[in-house]
């Protein structure tokens, strides 16, 4: 086996590094990191995290280069790995996104609606960018790319580039942990269909027995993710769905509701989430800290390692597990096409994943859903890829939480100054950090 194995982390100045280093020393004695590349434009982040990174390392005992670099073509040079976990735009972005839609009565939020467009507006020509480098530069390599929203990242690279791409997200695997432990099972049948951030589980099924419509009778719901304030499903809506939501479908299933509160909200998400991450560096600055802060949970990042680090494990082992991972839909879902991203369960091995089919399956009202916000997706990606006015306004009338054309219209033009210097495709003249 190739003992020469190099991993680059694209956005390494994150908080949430500490979560994949923890989970490369879990994995040490099956991951044979010879190098791991830590590469940010941002200094001051990368200059912090990167130490505790390599204290971390240090620590644990492992025989691995550290590089911190903010140069991309370093980082990705003969890498097997590369991880990307960006935010263009960093965080102040981001509150944008929550606090001008609010002024259009539109929900502001970091990947659904309007919000959500626009940070894949940012974040998909970065992407492509490094995608195009890694033809070049590591064409064997995987991207593994946990960046939001990671569904219309994966829509836009895996059939606007040659790269070999997986996205990934943690909600699946908390829905799965929260289910197996609220229904006492060990190793569950979990049949979970979906678009990133728009997913159900559809059955449960362990030794023959069928648990979902116990499940649906308790209105049993999965675990809500951290970073969304989260009030839960009826036992009305989940038996009406007849499936168990993830806790994103809260923003479509209760609009209003999250509309009012995220008006009547002091802070934003992204607001906390400044003052969090200020407070972890100030952790990750003392040299005498080893390993992951507790803080680092209330990010919303939990079980973030074991997700990301399992799968790269996966693949570098080629241990054919199953994961549930974005990628083309390549007829696992006969309702959706072939060359849609969409989420769902996946064997994992050296040679990628391969989507797990799920036959006749007959739920209209995920299907509907689904299909719907999947042409929400692609007009976004066409408007991503092309500057196309057009196109993002054709997704926003598509957007279940926009629809407005006069709202999605003037919020659209307001956000699209707000974020000129990370928008080339709508403003080519000027120059992109």
């Amino acid at each position: 086996m190739n003992t020469k194995l190099k991993i680059a982390i694209i956005g390494a100045g994150s908080t949430y590094t500490p979560e994949l280093i923890e989970g490369m020393i879990k994995r040490k004695d099956v991951l044979p990191i010879s190098e791991l590349v830590l590469m940010d434009i941002d200094e001051r982040k990368l200059s912090i995290v990167g130490n505790l990174s390599e204290r971390m390392i240090e620590a644990a005992g492992l025989s691995c280069r550290v590089v911190k670099t903010d140069n991309l073509d370093t980082a990705l040079t003969d890498a097997d790995f590369v991880l990307a976990q960006m935010r263009v735009g960093k965080l102040p972005a981001r509150v944008l996104d929550e606090t001008i839609p609010l002024k259009y009565n539109l929900i502001g939020q970091e990947t659904c609606g309007i919000g959500g467009f626009f940070k894949a507006m940012r974040t998909i020509p970065v992407m492509l960018q490094i995608a195009k480098r890694m033809e070049e530069l590591c064409p064997n390599a995987w991207l593994i790319n946990f960046s939001n929203p990671a569904g219309i990242i994966t829509e836009a690279l895996l059939n606007h580039s040659k790269v070999k791409m997986l996205g990934l997200c943690n909600v699946p695997y908390n829905m799965f942990k929260s289910i197996r432990e609220t229904l006492d099972l060990n190793q569950p049948d979990i049949t979970y269909v979906g678009l990133n951030h728009l997913s159900w589980i559809t059955a449960i099924e362990e030794n023959g027995t069928d648990y979902l419509k116990s499940a649906l009778d308790m209105g049993l719901n999965s675990e809500a993710m951290k970073n969304i304030p989260s009030s839960g499903f009826s036992k009305e809506l989940v038996q009406m769905v007849g499936a168990i939501p993830s806790s994103y479908l809260e923003y479509y299933y209760f609009k209003e509701k999250k509309l009012k509160l995220l008006s009547e909200s002091e802070l934003t998400r992204g607001q906390k989430c400044i003052q969090i991450e200020e407070e972890l560096l100030g952790i990750y600055e003392d040299s005498e800290l080893h390993s992951k802060p507790e803080l680092l949970s209330s990010r919303g990042g939990a079980n973030y390692s074991e997700v990301a680090i399992s799968l790269v494990d996966a693949i570098y082992n080629d241990k054919q597990e199953v994961h549930v991972v974005n990628l083309l839909n390549n007829g696992a879902l006969e309702f959706m096409e072939d060359n849609d991203a969409v989420e769902v369960c996946a064997v994992i091995g050296k040679d990628g994943a391969k989507p797990v089919p799920v036959p006749g399956f007959d739920n209209r009202h995920i299907i509907d859903y689904m299909r719907m916000v999947k042409a929400y997706e692609r007009e976004t990606v066409a408007a991503a890829v092309t500057g196309s006015e057009d196109a993002a306004m054709r997704a926003l009338l598509m957007n279940p939480l926009v629809g407005d054309y006069n709202s999605a219209h003037d919020c659209f033009q307001e956000l699209k100054e707000a974020h000129k210097e990370y928008l080339p495709q709508f403003f080519p003249a000027v120059r992109t950090v």
